[in-house]
């Protein structure tokens, strides 16, 4: 029988399909992998929040070299704190001669012309009860485009969870798109409600009754051929402690009129593929498996891949016994009809908070006997990558399921396995031990040992504890922890001329127990649900910190891991920035050279046709921008810069000059070469 871990609900492309595609792909890698986004010798577009559809997050631009990287300089900033943006979680989209981003918890709407940072128009809904309580009002993370009759459309998500339209050349809303909202101040066209769409009872102005769920936004909706696709977000899993929830079902709208095309159930109903996953009828009640990563379309094959999360709620699902599909999954779906075409849970009976951080990235492999592959791979947080004929889901290297730790927490039944790729190597830390422990002095190691003790160390796939547990143990230790590995502010990048994928991560656990969810239900403001949860996350379980302020475990403390996934090899793993000098000057490892543990930070990327560049510290925290060589990783240059970038870097050729973006909180600083901004001066 098929596992429903990984099954496709289509037949295979015919031969002729096949070399059709491998006609396309030898035609497109020579060139930029998306020949949509090089519009001629003087532009490449930034085209998506990927900079592609495919996600790779990769330009064609050349201007920038080895030989003139130390003289990028501040072309200009453009300031978005007049929009109380703070974050800088957006990524500009850079087509048609302008640039368009997201800013503030308002998730204003701004374009900004590329060569002097100024303000051409910038656009915001009227305020909203829903839009007030969304938890993840400023994470906007970017816009959608495309062209109607020729003519630029930018689309949002907003935190309210309306669907927005406006004309790209002057930000009006979208004459013929959408209706009336009934809301005092919302305009005639130009907006969807898609709470209508969801089928659950809420008020235009306030949504759905927080006693049913809560669903948001934060990243995009992508537009693939002539269908908007809309991912979402609900409350963080940790800070629920009740079992009701609304699922966050996929949503699809016609790009012109914003008509309905489809809904894709992510919590199957009765009689849909995987609802025998969901046992207790938890499928009636619960809720979330939201896609609040960015998701990735491959147009010319009308798929959409959506990267999920976990269902309510974080580190105790014992009221949703099952693998609970499609929970922690990649899921491809045809754009013009919303069917399945394919998908693999990555994590069964989620309850680590292992949601699928970032968007799936495609690339087309030259694998060594079976020629190029059509291949999709999905980094994830607890340090692996998945990789799939992106087609049919059938994984490019076997997955083996992996017998892993049962949980002790009353009423829990994890799954017994989890499956795991056999290929590409792991890029972090996995589980912890006493042999991944700090050991530079034998004083360093026995109090890592002292105080980890008091702990459950174990292998990926960890459980959680209650704070009740037979061992007295105060907390259970989740390597790597919920935050990654690999997570959203620091995404992956990929080189579609090569096959090469380059995968940022930091090495971290998460401590957790689980305390009676009514206790940890007094700690939430404004819960959503009305059933407490036997069990829900505690606080305090997090070990004190060594005497000497070292990390417990051994560095490297943050990496860039190249892998060639032509062959599944990683080709090159290179530590980031330098050595804090809170640890090289420590005075716990005095005469010990310690080599470049890494900064620990998160760190954006962004790869060009000459290097792979990415931003850190140097050892006194000084911002720094690195060029580094994509094969080997040997460092090419390195400049200061005004501030450390995150959650995305990008490169674009505007008036044949190539610029950087750098999301440096509340500012986007562009770094150009000389000659890029003759006028120089700073914009806001």
């Amino acid at each position: 029988m098929e596992s429903p871990s990984s099954i496709n609900s289509g037949s295979k492309p015919s031969m002729l399909a096949r070399l059709s595609i491998l006609a396309a792909v030898l035609c497109i890698l020579p060139q930029i992998g998306m020949s949509q986004n090089l519009v001629n010798d003087d532009t490449a577009e930034w085209f998506t929040l990927g900079g592609d559809y495919a996600h790779t997050r990769y330009t064609p631009a050349d201007e920038i070299t080895a030989e003139n990287f130390d003289e990028l300089e501040v072309a200009w900033e453009w300031d978005g704190s007049s929009f109380n943006g703070r974050a800088g979680r957006s990524t500009p989209t850079y087509v048609d001669g302008k640039l368009f981003t997201v800013s503030g918890p308002r998730r204003n709407v701004v374009a900004i012309d590329p060569k002097t940072g100024e303000t051409l128009w910038a656009y915001r809904l009227p305020n909203t009860g829903r839009w007030e309580y969304s938890m993840r009002a400023s994470y906007g993370k970017g816009i959608g485009y495309s062209r109607i009759d020729g003519k630029g459309v930018v689309y949002i998500s907003t935190p309210g969870f309306f669907l927005v339209a406006l004309d790209a050349e002057t930000g009006a809303p979208l004459e013929g798109f959408g209706g009336q909202v009934p809301v005092d101040g919302f305009p005639e066209t130009g907006v969807v409600d898609m709470l209508a769409d969801l089928g659950h009872p809420y008020d235009p102005y306030e949504g759905i009754p927080l006693e049913t769920g809560y669903i948001t936004t934060s990243s995009p909706p992508i537009v693939v051929n002539d269908t908007i696709i809309v991912g979402n977000s609900a409350e963080q899993g940790y800070l629920q402690a009740r079992i009701e929830n609304v699922p966050g079902d996929i949503l699809a709208y016609d790009k012109t009129t914003g008509a309905l095309k489809w809904k894709f159930n992510v919590i199957p109903k009765p009689g849909e593929y995987g609802h025998e996953t969901w046992e207790n009828d938890a499928w009636q009640w619960t809720g979330d498996v939201s896609s609040w990563a960015p998701l990735t379309a491959d147009p010319e094959n009308n798929i959409v891949y959506i990267p999920t999360n976990p269902p309510t709620i974080d580190y105790y699902g014992g009221f949703r016994p099952g693998d609970n599909l499609f929970g922690t999954s990649v899921i491809a779906l045809d754009t013009e009809t919303g069917e399945r075409r394919w998908h693999f849970q990555t994590v069964k009976h989620d309850v680590w908070n292992y949601d699928n951080p970032a968007a799936p990235i495609q690339l087309d492999l030259n694998i060594p006997g079976r020629g190029v592959v059509p291949a999709v791979a999905q980094v994830t947080k607890q340090g692996y990558v998945y990789t799939f004929d992106r087609m049919t889901g059938e994984p490019i290297w076997p997955m083996e399921d992996r017998a892993v730790p049962a949980s002790k927490v009353p009423g829990e039944k994890l799954s017994t396995t989890q499956p795991i790729p056999t290929k590409p190597p792991p890029f972090e830390m996995q589980g912890i031990s006493e042999d991944d422990l700090i050991d530079f002095t034998p004083e360093l190691r026995r109090e890592a040992l002292e105080v980890m003790a008091n702990y459950q160390m174990g292998p990926l796939f960890n459980p959680p504890i209650h704070a009740a547990n037979e061992a007295g143990k105060i907390s259970s230790a989740m390597c790597p922890g919920d935050g990654g590995g690999a997570n959203i502010y620091a995404p992956p990048v990929a080189d579609p001329t090569t096959g090469f994928l380059y995968v940022p991560s930091m090495r971290q656990c998460s401590w957790q127990r689980v305390i009676p969810g009514e206790e940890a239900d007094a700690r939430i403001p404004n819960p959503t649900g009305t059933t407490f949860a036997m069990y829900a996350n505690g606080p305090g379980g997090r070990p004190p910190r060594l005497s000497s302020g070292l990390p417990y475990w051994k560095p490297p403390y943050s990496n860039i891991t190249a892998y060639d996934m032509n062959t599944g090899e990683i080709a090159f793993q290179i530590p980031t920035g330098e050595t804090p000098d809170r640890i090289r000057n420590n005075p716990a490892l005095d005469g010990i050279d310690v080599g470049n543990t890494g900064t620990g930070n998160p760190v954006s990327m962004v790869t060009t046709k000459n290097m792979l560049i990415y931003s850190d510290l140097a050892h006194d925290g000084t911002p720094l921008l690195f060029g580094i060589d994509k094969q080997t990783g040997a460092e090419i240059g390195r400049i200061e810069v005004p501030a450390g970038s995150r959650y995305g870097m990008s490169s674009w050729m505007h008036d044949g000059h190539q610029y950087i973006i750098l999301q440096t909180g509340s500012k986007l600083t562009a770094m150009a070469l000389p000659g890029a901004q003759p006028t120089g001066g700073a914009a806001h």
